[in-house]
């Protein structure tokens, strides 16, 4: 697969004295591939700990995923926009002892997000029961009352799915079976779209009510009915956004690292993770340089880790190439249009979030997931921050990102042809419904499509979200948070459990902290209390 070019150097930003090193037999070195936000939680975690971090990014930015693309005066976060559970990110600076209120801000939104049915009639969806029932009435009156037995189901769904195991690891298959009860009982074995049919009959409002796999790559028709917490997870705290963008959570999170002692490098390219044995010994570095480590955290893809970073010969069967190449089913890829406009449109009937859907849904899905083929009509994700944020553009001017699902690269499409007639099919359709003028008035645009995720990202297939979150790619059955070939070498990120989105990616950073306290406890957190004593 091409890869794209990386600098021969590792730069270095930023780096503080690491207090630990003069007290080598106290540190533990850990050495994080790749900087997404579940490496970046992960550093900040174990930093706050006590343990040596260093985190390796191929590109010259922080983030991964969360890369911010800066055109003309314009920001364009290039990743996760929809801040759930602001929770999880509090919990990683109190453990640093620090409020995360004092690093970046976060508002929350209402509504959450407007939803377009194909005739350009919306619905709207925040906390507010009262108010969602007004809207559900609007298109269906005799669905409310179902609509309220489904979100009472979704509780304990979230406490079951979320609340106990999400920041749980499932290494064995003991771990599996003790909650195969609990999770059949919850019904599990549905798909999100037939789960959520049961409560609701309106066709709309079954798609308003299960279009969140989406948002972690998942197919409606096929992701486990357990992602319906996401629903309750909304509901209780709410969905936020990041004054700044998603960037400036990014360099919070990598500032309080920094004054933790991690030290992060850029233009870092890790060619590959060095083992003896069932041990990882450290990284190799695409310009030869080799760093020696006790723990390796990959952030990396996992499939790309694997195949491309660990020789097959050290890997069992669980890993093998076979699993990656031929078993695994991998999340749809996207194709995402940045744009910038010298006018601002917030008189039109657009909020913060836009989700348009397609006439089509179970169709338009298969054909993404498994058909793979590119359809003609396509749903979209219309993000609008300076709604909200006016700093991410010139003064008078918006900046937008408009997203649509498309197939991975197994798809036989060429997207060095077909990016162009796709990215003018979208933007025509944009100015014809939602944005009057649009082509005219745009002074700056990029796109990515799933080139961009295999080339720059290292995200085998060009999966957008890595493995697809079906039940057989669940918990124990998804690639396990600790490497069954060796003992030293943690996965965090979408393709390991419990899965992508940010809730998703946090919890696995969880999950490392606590597997590398468990198994290589430091007597004492030294940093802090050198801290404390200055």
């Amino acid at each position: 697969m091409p890869r794209a070019p990386v600098c021969a150097t590792p730069t270095a930003i930023h780096i503080l004295p690491n207090k630990s090193k003069g007290n080598k037999n106290m540190s533990q070195k850990v050495i994080i591939i790749g900087s997404g936000f579940g490496g970046l939680g992960a550093a900040a975690r174990l930093a706050a700990r006590g343990y040596d971090v260093e985190v390796f990014e191929k590109q010259n930015k922080l983030g991964g995923r969360a890369y911010v693309f800066e055109k003309n005066g314009f920001k364009f976060d290039g990743g996760p926009t929809v801040v759930t559970a602001p929770f999880m990110f509090d919990d990683i600076f109190a453990l640093a002892g620090r409020r995360r209120e004092d690093y970046v801000d976060f508002v929350q939104l209402d509504p959450f997000y407007r939803i377009f049915n194909h005739e350009g009639r919306s619905f709207d969806y925040n906390d507010n029961p009262e108010f969602i029932a007004g809207e559900i009435a609007k298109w269906s009156p005799a669905d409310v009352e179902g609509y309220h037995r489904f979100m009472s189901t979704t509780k304990a769904i979230f406490e079951k799915g979320f609340v106990e195991l999400a920041d749980k690891p499932f290494l064995s298959v003991g771990d599996m079976m003790r909650v195969a009860p609990d999770l059949i009982k919850l019904q599990s074995y549905k798909s999100v779209y037939s789960y959520a049919s049961q409560f609701v009959e309106n066709e709309f409002l079954r798609r308003v009510f299960s279009f969140h796999p989406l948002l972690i790559g998942g197919n409606p028709f096929d992701a486990s009915s357990i992602y319906a917490m996401i629903h309750y997870l909304e509901r209780e705290w709410g969905i936020h956004y990041v004054m700044g963008g998603t960037g400036a959570l990014v360099a919070a999170l990598a500032k309080l690292t920094e004054e933790l002692g991690g030290r992060f490098h850029l233009n870092a390219e890790v060619e590959e993770i060095l083992v003896n044995g069932r041990r990882a010994t450290g990284i190799r570095m695409a310009d030869g340089t080799i760093h020696k480590a006790d723990h390796v955290i990959s952030n990396a893809d996992v499939a790309w880790t694997y195949l491309n970073m660990i020789p097959g010969k050290a890997r069992g069967l669980r890993n093998s190439d076979t699993r990656y190449k031929k078993l695994t089913k991998y999340s749809m890829s996207l194709f995402v249009i940045y744009f910038g406009t010298k006018k601002r449109y917030t008189d039109t009937k657009l909020a913060h979030h836009n989700i348009i859907l397609s006439k089509r849904y179970k169709g338009l899905l298969a054909d993404i997931f498994k058909n793979k083929t590119l359809a003609e009509d396509f749903s979209l994700y219309l993000h609008m921050p300076t709604y909200t944020d006016p700093s991410l553009a010139p003064a008078g001017h918006e900046a937008f990102y408009v997203l649509s699902p498309v197939p991975h690269l197994g798809a036989d499409i060429d997207w060095t042809v077909m990016a162009k007639p796709y990215r003018d099919a979208i933007m025509q359709f944009l100015e014809d419904n939602y944005l009057p003028d649009l082509q005219a008035n745009i002074v700056a645009e990029t796109h990515i499509d799933p080139l961009h995720f295999q080339n720059r990202l290292n995200s085998y297939m060009g999966s957008a979200f890595s493995v697809q979150p079906v039940l057989t790619q669940s918990a124990w059955f998804r690639p396990h948070n600790r490497s069954e070939d060796f003992d030293n070498l943690y996965f965090v990120g979408a393709g390991t459990h419990p899965g992508a989105g940010l809730p998703g990616v946090l919890s696995s950073s969880k999950i490392a902290e606590d597997l590398i306290v468990e198994a290589a406890p430091l007597p004492v957190n030294y940093r802090r209390q050198e801290k404390q004593a200055a």
